[in-house]
């Protein structure tokens, strides 16, 4: 539905830091998308040659940005930096994710959205099983 350079062309996070590959669809009020990236070496988000389970908060923030970026897009506009400010009950399956082979899946859907601030549920999972979920709130910065 939409690759790497189109997810780009959308948020904020480039380069390595982009940690979604493709998305595999969204609607109004959530995002489906897919990475491959978490088995490499040089992940910006590994620490002594681990990936921690932690990183997926950042996905699941990540999907959140692409989902924003798609509906700005739509809306004839572009959607601008924000910051994280709160992640709430989030629970975590395993400890690392850099063994796992394979896509991670990552689904991010819309619990409440103004105009300078989000709150979303996510969750990520790996070949059907569920390794991460919680919700996560985000506001928008000035540029």
């Amino acid at each position: 539905m939409l690759d790497r350079a189109g997810i780009l062309a959308l948020v904020p996070h480039q380069q390595a830091m982009c940690l979604w590959d493709e998305v595999t669809g969204y609607d109004a009020g959530s995002v489906r998308v897919r990475a491959w990236n978490h088995c490499a070496p040089d992940h910006p988000l590994r620490a002594r040659g681990r990936l921690s389970a932690l990183a997926l908060c950042e996905y699941g923030a990540q999907a959140m940005a692409v989902h924003g970026g798609l509906l700005a897009r739509e809306g004839g506009g572009g959607a601008g930096p924000g910051v994280l400010v709160a992640l709430r009950e989030v629970e975590l399956a395993v400890a690392r994710i850099d063994d796992l082979p394979g896509a991670l899946d990552g689904e991010a859907e819309v619990l409440a959205a103004g105009a300078g601030s989000q709150q979303y549920a996510f969750r990520i999972f790996h070949g059907g099983r569920l390794l991460a979920s919680g919700r996560a709130a985000a506001m928008s910065t000035p540029v």
